[in-house]
């Protein structure tokens, strides 16, 4: 698509923020209609190396308020992608990645997607998540063909996942924000991967769709991946709606405006900084971890006590992996009543689920009743401990991952030919330690930028925060921004400006 019939040039389009562009509609300069038609000429533009989308509603790009989006809401007017995982949105596909869900249409909107809408965000379409979002690395097969979402900052490597192709369109500036669900690390990894932010909320504070609660699946949240501080902000003043009874944990609303928080200073906090082994083999990448100390030093100059902390004394890690990877594992088990809802003999599922996927399936009736209560006497065990440690400090801060950005289609996708499940949840867990524990407590952690690795790949440094802090957490990821400018927004190989 020419240039000339876009509402604005691609370095213009890429200099706003999803908080800008809805400033243009508001202003009147710009219509909905125009910023959803120059998103999707983006993907015309970008997708077929990325793979980031797995399709347009049609109807949505030519009018955007076809699904009613609020015109009142902060960020009225800006397109923006659902994950193709969790909740969806009444009337459109949602596959989760899965033959076993292929051309599944979602019947009702869920909660999280009435909060998008109410921002006024504007769906237009879906964006990649590998099998059920149970890995780092966005790559399927369900559609008849190899389907690997890849990094714009080099196609040979991983988006990240699972909400790898929300991470991939945002940071090739496609659209300034975008869906993301973390189980295990799923908005912060894609995040960190990409050069984004990823804030995975405090269990609780955002509505999990109609068909589950947190007592079913405690590990998973919605969110959002942006290039700036302010449209997490921004997006979650609404994300953080919960129906009544529509939440087994009664969080309550914030203590306050998002983005009236993020104009203040945090104070003085207790910064506790660990890149240590969090009971896993393998220890940390020395370029990760050296981004995490320049980060503490950083920290350290904008007035805060930074302590490191021996990550032995955090919690009994052989508790928290035992209990975490429990529900990791046996929660598969779900795949079962899934398939008999689809009209599906379980008995078939190998003909449904990816081989990996399957190994879980087949290992999640290993457990029995018995360790379902030791998982959740193990969830009490390491939950009471964070909570003791946050008294001691403030924030954490760690390595978003344990790792540099993988391969794609490498050792951490789904695709992979191997019958050793268990050394590949392992290898999984090694990578994912610093963003798992998150998920198993229900603390909240956003991942922001903090420079590139020697190979020119984003490297992310997460700051964990205590139980429904996400204010402070958010506070502090503007108070880096504002001093490290050149950490965020950066632009990759692959962009709607170099095309």
């Amino acid at each position: 698509m020419a240039t000339a019939r876009l509402a604005m040039g691609w370095a213009e389009w890429a200099g706003h923020d999803a908080t800008a562009l809805a400033g243009l509609v508001k202003s009147g300069q710009v219509m909905p209609a125009e910023l959803a038609a120059q998103a999707a000429a983006g993907v015309a533009m970008l997708d077929g190396r990325l793979n980031a989308v797995l399709g347009l509603f049609e109807d949505a790009i030519a009018n955007p308020d076809v699904d009613g989006p609020a015109k009142t809401g902060l960020l009225y007017g800006v397109p923006m992608f659902l994950k193709d995982l969790g909740a969806g949105l009444k009337g459109r596909k949602q596959e989760s990645g899965s033959l076993l869900f292929r051309d599944f249409v979602a019947k009702a909107t869920d909660p999280t997607v009435e909060n998008y809408l109410s921002a006024g965000l504007v769906p237009i379409g879906r964006s990649t998540t590998p099998e059920f979002g149970m890995t780092f690395d966005t790559s399927t097969t369900y559609t008849g063909e190899l389907k690997v979402t890849r990094n714009p900052w080099n196609l040979e490597r991983t988006a990240g996942g699972s909400s790898g192709g929300s991470a991939a369109a945002v940071a090739a500036g496609i659209t300034p924000i975008s869906m993301s669900s973390d189980g295990g690390g799923s908005t912060r990894i894609p995040a960190s991967f990409c050069g984004l932010v990823g804030l995975k909320a405090s269990r609780g504070r955002v509505p999990r769709p109609l068909g589950q609660s947190e007592y079913i699946t405690r590990i998973s949240i919605d969110g959002v991946v942006t290039r700036s501080v302010r449209d997490t902000a921004a997006a979650y003043e609404t994300l953080t709606r919960v129906p009544n009874g529509g939440s087994f944990i009664a969080m309550g609303p914030p203590r306050g405006s998002y983005l009236a928080a993020i104009q203040r200073p945090p104070g003085r906090l207790r910064v506790g900084l660990s890149t240590g082994m969090w009971g896993r083999e393998r220890p940390v990448d020395s370029e990760v971890a050296a981004r995490v100390r320049e980060a503490a030093k950083l920290m350290e100059s904008l007035g805060h006590h930074v302590e490191e902390l021996d990550d032995r004394t955090i919690c009994d890690w052989p508790t928290m992996w035992q209990g975490y990877i429990t529900q990791w594992i046996g929660s598969r088990a779900l795949f079962d009543f899934q398939a008999r809802d689809r009209g599906i003999d379980p008995k078939d599922l190998h003909k449904y689920l990816g081989p990996m996927t399957y190994r879980h399936y087949v290992a999640s009736q290993r457990y029995d009743k018995f360790d379902v209560f030791r998982m959740m006497q193990a969830n009490n065990v390491t939950t009471r401990a964070f909570g003791k440690l946050m008294e001691r400090y403030d924030v954490l801060l760690t390595p978003s991952l344990a790792i540099r950005v993988p391969q794609a289609n490498g050792p951490y996708s789904l695709l992979v030919e191997s019958n050793d499940l268990d050394g590949w949840v392992n290898l999984l867990a090694d990578a994912c330690r610093y963003t798992m524990p998150g998920n198993e407590t229900g603390m909240p952690g956003i991942s922001i930028p903090a420079g590139k690795d020697s190979d020119g790949m984003p490297i992310g440094v997460q700051v964990h925060g205590n139980f429904a802090a996400e204010d402070v957490l958010m506070q502090v990821a503007a108070e880096i921004e504002a001093a490290k400018p050149e950490w965020f927004g950066g632009t990759p190989a692959v962009h709607v400006t170099r095309s």
